[in-house]
Parts: structure tokens; sequence; C-alpha cells
């Protein structure tokens, strides 16, 4: 059976953590966030992306050396951002096995960034401690939409994870930059990435990107896509360890995208997604 439990009160007087930079300009053209779905849900509901990758676990050192199922492997890391459950706030939800706590720390800082929690929610089923946060822009009190904040809200949550959970950066893409631990395997980037353009409705299409997790992904995602002037709705952003899953709802002038349109949108992000490093560092 899960429990659950609501965090009525958020400690303000904590110790501040420091914001994170986002080094990539505003690109931000479309129309995301601002016609929210109209779906009223008391819980935010998990989407169930097509595509799946496993992602590597580091083995406990107490393992026993005849292969018995009694080592401990480190749980995967979660932060999922969700902009379609909530009409009127951002639901970002965090699991890291039963290993996190009331993350009070994490909520102060994103106090830091300008925004405000106005629910937190905890539940414990088989799978670890799922912690919920509902979030608003502390200025208009309206949910967070814009791809640069949403990406602070990321980062923000997994450097803190990785400042109190060490053992988690070895699972996670961003522990090569700010963790303790460098992360176990590298995501080979042809294999890893994984992009598709459904059929939604008459007026939009669904848009699913899987690819290899770095800093700034958010934003990038969503510049490529306005650059050619289709404009994203709203959608969700899930980061699973190494591996980073999206889902946006995108339309041209209020239509869904048409075939040849989809097709010219999965190779500018393929293009984007596959390409060396090298070539990134250069702009």
């Amino acid at each position: 059976m899960a429990s659950c439990g609501i965090i009525s009160g958020i400690h303000t007087n904590l110790k501040a953590i420091e914001k994170l930079p986002i080094s990539s300009p505003c690109f931000f053209r479309s129309s995301f966030g601002l016609e929210p779905i109209q779906r009223i849900c008391i819980a935010p509901k998990r989407l169930a992306f097509p595509e799946s990758t496993i992602i590597p676990k580091a083995s406990s050192a107490a393992a026993v050396e005849d292969g018995s199922s009694q080592e401990t492997a480190v749980p995967t890391p979660k932060v999922i951002i969700d902009l379609d459950s909530n009409p009127d706030a951002t639901v970002v939800e965090v699991t890291f096995g039963d290993r996190l706590g009331a993350l009070v720390d994490t909520m102060s800082a994103l106090k830091n960034l300008g925004l405000n929690v106005v629910k937190a929610n905890v539940c414990l089923d088989s799978s670890g401690k799922h912690t919920t946060l509902c979030i608003t822009n502390a200025s208009t009190g309206r949910k967070v939409d814009d791809p640069e904040q949403l990406e602070a809200i990321r980062l923000t949550i997994i450097n803190n994870m990785i400042e109190f959970h060490p053992e988690s950066s070895a699972l996670l893409a961003m522990g090569e930059v700010f963790g303790a631990y460098q992360p176990n395997q590298k995501l080979d980037v042809d294999i890893a990435t994984h992009i598709h353009v459904y059929d939604d409705s008459p007026e939009r299409s669904l848009l699913y990107v899987e690819a290899a997790d770095r800093p700034g992904l958010i934003v990038d995602l969503v510049k490529i896509i306005t650059e050619i002037n289709i404009d994203v709705e709203s959608g969700e952003f899930d980061t699973e360890g190494l591996l980073a899953k999206a889902k946006f709802h995108v339309s041209y002038k209020n239509k869904a995208l048409i075939k040849p349109l989809q097709q010219v949108l999965e190779n500018s992000l393929r293009y984007y997604l596959r390409r060396p490093t090298t070539e990134e560092s250069s702009f």
C-alpha cells in the first residue's frame, strides 16, 4: 500500500542554496504553457513514454560473491517536470528510492529562484518515496512555463540531490559536471536518441524525444522547435538517471503538423542531439 502526506509548512530560514547559472540565452518564442490542458487532477498523472532505455545501476560493495540478490543497488534518480497535470501550477516530482528526506533545502533553493512551492505531497510505495511539488512564479502566482526557468528548476533539484546524496552522481549525467563520482557509463547518443511525432488531434501533434541527458537540454529543445516556427503548447520533461525524456504538444498555425513538417522536425532534433560535443562548443 502507498502512503501519502502533505507538507503544510515551508521552512524559509534554511541555508540558502546557490542559484545555478543558465548559460543559454532565451529563445522562447512559442505559446508554451499559455494554453494549459484543461484536465483537473488531484494528483499528477504520469505519462507512459513509448520508449525505454536500460540505465546501468551501481552495485553495492556489499554484494555477495556467490551472485545472490542480497546486493543493494543505488536507485535511479528521477526528476519529472509536468506542465499538463495542473492548470495552475508546474508539478515537479522527485524520486530517489527511499533515500530522500523532506527536501526542505531544495524548496529553499527554489524560493531563491523567485518561485513558490504552494503544495508539497509525499507518497511512499514499493518503488520508494515520491515527493511532488506544485510550483508557481512568486511574482505572478502563475505556473512556470519559461524554458530557462524550467531548466533552472531541474538543475537546482539535481544539484541538491548530488550534494546531499553524493552516490546519485554516479547515475546522473550531471554527475560528470557537479558530482563527487563520475557516471559509471555514458550512453551512446545514437542508441539513446529516439524521436517520434504522433497525431494527437486536428489542432496539435505529440512530439516525443528521448536522448542522453545534458545541461541546458530543455532550453535547447524548445529553441530548435520554435526556430522552425512550430509552437510548443505544453508538455513534460523527465530526467531518469543518464536519460532525458520529453513530451511536447506542438502545433503549426493552430493545426497538427503535416507529415513533411513532422519529418523536418525529427531531422532537426536528431541532428542536434547526435552532433559531436566539439561542434557544440564552437558556437
